[in-house]
Order: C-alpha cells, then sequence, then structure tokens
C-alpha cells in the first residue's frame, strides 16, 4: 500500500503530507480546488514525464516522496538487486523526485536512478483509472492479458514465451544460412584459394629459418669468393703462408724438446695453434666449397624468399602466423562444406522448436478456453450490480493462422449492456460510464488475480446515476477488502463508502491559492457529504448520516 505522500511546490500545493491507511480511500472537494494534483503527484512519482510547468509558481524545484509498504519485497528487491539499488527495508519502498527548470532527478531508497529505470520498478505497484483511461480495454492485447490473469496461466505464458522465443531463433539461424548462400560459395573460393596457396608453397620452418641466410649467401656468391680465397692463401697457400712456417715450427720445437723436456711445457702451445690454423683452413675451404654458383639454384632461392614475402603480407607477419591462418581457413572451410549437413540439423532443430511451441500454444489456449467462460460469468454477477442488469458478455478467442507472441489466438471482449442489441466489442462502445463501469466489473473480477496493491479511480464515476453510482461505490468497497483503493470522487454515495474520507480544498494566503489535503470526521464529514448532496438543513444531514450509517452497516464498523 501507498503508505506515505509528499508533495513540494506542485502546482496549486505548497507543502501536502499525507499519511495513508489501508482499505478504500475517498478524496473530494470542489472543482478546481485541486483533487487532479493528487493523481498527478502520484503519476509522477512513479516516474511519469514532467516539465517545469509543473512547478508551483515563484518555486525554484517541485519535490515528490511516496512510501510504499509491501508485504512481500522478494520480488522487487531481486529487480533492486538487478539494478544496483539498495534493498527495501522493513518491508518500505522510497521513491522521491526533484523536478528543477532544467532537470529531472528521481531516487529509490536514495540511491539515484534512471526515469526509465523508475517506471519499470514502479510499474507493478499502482494500477490508475481515470475516465479515458478504461480505453485501455478496448486493447486485444490488453484482453487477453486479463484472461490470462483471471485463468491464473501466467506459468503456461512463461512457458508458451520462451518455446516460441526459441523457435524465432531456430527459425532466424535457419533463414540467415539459407540466405547467405550465394555468399558462402564466393567465401568458399576464397578460402579454397588461400589453403591452395598456402600449402603449394610447402615451406617448412626448418626451410623459412635459413631461407634468407641462404638466398644472401648465393646472391653475395662471387663476392664471398673472392673474399675468402685471399684468407685460404694466407694460411696455407704455399710454404711461405701462415700454417705451413708454423708447423715448421713445431718440428723445430720438437726438436729442441729432445734436447731440453724442460721446453715442452711452453712449447706445447705451438702444437694446439696448429691443429686449431689446420681446422680453420679445413672451414674456409668447406665455406668456399658450399658457395653456390649455379645461376639456377640462385633463382630458385630468389623466387621463395619472393614466395615466402608474398605470404606474409598476406596471412601474417611470420611463418606461425601463417601456419596459424591456414588451419583457420582450413575449418572455415570445413564448416560451410559441411553446410547441406548444418543446414538439416538447423532444419530439424526450428521443427523440433515448432512442435515445442505448438505444444506449449495448446496447453495455454486449453486453460483460456475453460477459463473464458468462467470469467464471463463472474464478470456478468459484478456487471449487474452496477446497473447492467440483463447485460451480455462474451469472451470470443480468434485463431490465429499461425501462433503469435502470444499464442494461438487473440481475445475480443464483446458486450451488449441492452437486451434485444447484438453483442459489440469493448471499442466500439461510445459512453466512459459505461466502459468505466465494465472496467471495475472486471477489476472487481480479477480482484484476487491482480497483485496490484494500489488502485487509483479517478472520477470514473462520471455519467453515472446515484444509484450506479452508488453500486460503484459498493465496488471500490470490496475491492478495498484485497487491495488499497483511492477513489477521487464527486459523488456522495461514493465517498461515504469509504473508510477514510479526504478533503482537499483552495484557499488563500498571502495573496496566493494553496490546495490543502486534511481527513474528515465526524461532524466535518457530513458537513463535506451535505456540500456534495447540494443541500443543507436537518433534511439533508439526515440523508448524509443515512449514507454514513449505511457505510457502517454494510462494513460492520
Amino acid at each position: 500500500m501507498l503508505a506515505l505522500l509528499k508533495i513540494c511546490n506542485l502546482a496549486l500545493v505548497d507543502d501536502l503530507v499525507w499519511e495513508l491507511s489501508p482499505g478504500f480511500l475517498s478524496v473530494t472537494g470542489e472543482t478546481g480546488a485541486g483533487k487532479s494534483v493528487i493523481m498527478e503527484g502520484i503519476s509522477l512519482a512513479l516516474g511519469e514525464r514532467a516539465d517545469k510547468s509543473v512547478i508551483r509558481a515563484g518555486a525554484d524545484q517541485c519535490s515528490l516522496e511516496a512510501v510504499f509498504s509491501l508485504s512481500n519485497t522478494d520480488a522487487i528487491n531481486r529487480r533492486l538487486e538487478e539494478a544496483g539499488v539498495p534493498p527495501c527495508e522493513q518491508g518500505e519502498l522510497l521513491i522521491r523526485r526533484v523536478i528543477t527548470p532544467t532537470t529531472n532527478r528521481q531516487f529509490i531508497n536514495n540511491s539515484p536512478v534512471t526515469l526509465s529505470l523508475l517506471r519499470q520498478l514502479s510499474s507493478g505497484l499502482a494500477d490508475m483509472h481515470h475516465p479515458d483511461s478504461p480505453r485501455s480495454l478496448t486493447s486485444r492485447e490488453r484482453q487477453l492479458a486479463l484472461l490470462d490473469a483471471f485463468a491464473g496461466a501466467q506459468s503456461q505464458v512463461n512457458d508458451y514465451e520462451t518455446a516460441y522465443r526459441a523457435w524465432l531463433q531456430a527459425r532466424r539461424e535457419r533463414m540467415e544460412l539459407e540466405q547467405s548462400e550465394a555468399a558462402n560459395e564466393r567465401e568458399l573460393d576464397f578460402l579454397r584459394h588461400q589453403i591452395s596457396e598456402i600449402e603449394q608453397a610447402a615451406f617448412t620452418r626448418e626451410e623459412v629459418a635459413t631461407l634468407e641466410e641462404h638466398w644472401q649467401r648465393a646472391h653475395n656468391a662471387s663476392r664471398l669468393q673472392d673474399a675468402a680465397s685471399p684468407i685460404l692463401a694466407l694460411l696455407s697457400g704455399d710454404d711461405q703462408a701462415a700454417l705451413p712456417r708454423l708447423q715448421l715450427a713445431v718440428r723445430r720445437a720438437r726438436e729442441l724438446e729432445r734436447l731440453d723436456p724442460g721446453c715442452a711445457a711452453w712449447l706445447a702451445p705451438m702444437t694446439e695453434a696448429v691443429e686449431c690454423l689446420d681446422d680453420v683452413c679445413a672451414r674456409v675451404r668447406d665455406y668456399m666449397d658450399s658457395l653456390c654458383s649455379d645461376p639456377s639454384e640462385r633463382a630458385r632461392l630468389e623466387e621463395r624468399v619472393a614466395l615466402f614475402d608474398t605470404l606474409r603480407r598476406k596471412y601474417g607477419n611470420d611463418f606461425s602466423t601463417i601456419c596459424e591462418h591456414l588451419e583457420s581457413c582450413r575449418s572455415k572451410l570445413a564448416a560451410l562444406e559441411n553446410r547441406e549437413e548444418r543446414l538439416s540439423e538447423l532444419q530439424r532443430a526450428e521443427e523440433k522448436a515448432h512442435e515445442a511451441m505448438v505444444k506449449a500454444a495448446q496447453i495455454l489456449s486449453s486453460k483460456r478456453k475453460k477459463a473464458a467462460p468462467l470469467l464471463e460469468k463472474t464478470f456478468l454477477q459484478h456487471a449487474e450490480h452496477l446497473g447492467f442488469r440483463q447485460a451480455l458478455f462474451h469472451v470470443q478467442l480468434d485463431a490465429l493462422p499461425e501462433p503469435g507472441p502470444r499464442g494461438a489466438e487473440e481475445a475480443e471482449f464483446l458486450f451488449g449492456p441492452n437486451p434485444g442489441e447484438p453483442l459489440k466489442p469493448l471499442r466500439l462502445i461510445a459512453s466512459s460510464g459505461e466502459l468505466a463501469r465494465v472496467m471495475l466489473a472486471l477489476k472487481s473480477a480479477l480482484a484476487r488475480q491482480d497483485d496490484t496493491p494500489l488502485l487509483i479511480f479517478d472520477e470514473i464515476d462520471a455519467n453515472v446515476g446515484g444509484e450506479i453510482a452508488r453500486a460503484v461505490g459498493m465496488k471500490m468497497l470490496e475491492l478495498g477488502r484485497s487491495h488499497q483503493v483511492i477513489a477521487i470522487t464527486h459523488f456522495p454515495q461514493v465517498a461515504s463508502l469509504a473508510s477514510h474520507h479526504f478533503l482537499i480544498a483552495k484557499q488563500v494566503t498571502d495573496g496566493r491559492s494553496i490546495s490543502a489535503l486534511t481527513e474528515v470526521k465526524g461532524r466535518a464529514r457530513v458537513a463535506e457529504i451535505m456540500r456534495m448532496l447540494g443541500a443543507s438543513g436537518p433534511a439533508a444531514e439526515a440523508h448524509a448520516r443515512d449514507l454514513l450509517r449505511l457505510r457502517s452497516s454494510t462494513t460492520g464498523r
């Protein structure tokens, strides 16, 4: 229930603090006193868009605060947690809005939130109705939702919606694969070309590691030969070269060792030097032999280097990246070449999802068909109390060619207020008074299923007679047993049935009009009922007291 409403600087309201009770509450007052501000204040607190025009003249900002006391906060706490908003404490949800000429700010449990999030989180807190709002009942989508609520079919609705989304996803995947056939053929050709190009090059990691070096050596073979030949000549080219002269020195050193063995220690490195120099000469000869002087081999190496450079430009900077690209192409090619198999899989998945959706639709349809006659009967029972004593009401279910987002059928509520006249869809009912009573009858029929804690009726008893107004009030009183109901009304028959009666009046203070809200009790309430009756004197007072006594006899209080 709405436990507290604070309004500051909204239109004619300067500073209003309203502490509310459960049950059926009425708000009355003269035309222009500011009753609509109550509706607007709650609407703004629940996320209705606002502009600077709502700010009271002369004020810098308008603020609103609403405190909802909830018996079960599990569901809303889950939504608050998902949004990163603190949970309700002690079952209370605090909503606050501040509206300035340039900005709007909103808070839930003292945490700033977006206006969109406020509307989402507050959507199930209140159901507001005024003379024009019952037109929402003319929506076939809304009527189907009402039937589902009455049928207690939320579980079946959830199951169907899940199955429907799964079928849509399966169908989308199958269609995307079919529609991409031409693109797939182009991609197949491109992938095959890339794979062929890399595979035919047949590079190995070992070849790539030495390819550049071998090519450089073959490319510079003549210059390298010219550079290496003098080295070999200086080392072993003739008797005057370094190696033969050093070998001669070693022979002389061995003769010296025979004469003086003590020289062996320092002469030994000469032998090592000969062996080392001999090894260097061998290596230089091998190096010169390895230099390629064959023009065809040089050309082959140059082609391989150019080919690898091409692969690097296209597929990666190094051999590993090129190999990774090759494996990726092979995987994609395999997937595309198995397209027919994949398409068959998707078709089977779509058929299975469609079967599951149809089955879920059948279960939901059965639930709706069973509930429709009961809703008709329950509605007519409530409608009879609202003056439709010979009315007819029918819930028509029209099968769809193919199940849609909400099932296999649409609902159309048909109503005939007068005997002998054909039933007509609610959208063709011209009288707002009749449509308002139809809405109230539906709300009464759905009272047990409707978990919205607060119902607000803003002058929906307009355009009805006194007797019917009394019946409207009785229905609101009944709804007040399971909901908190606020009725903004001009009818004394309605206001007198409320467990709490509030009067909004306009007064002038310091030359400014201000609307104030107060609860009327005892003689003050009798006086307000008399004003609403448009009469004065003992007879009017007796009538007012009779109306209030009727409430007491009805409620036992």
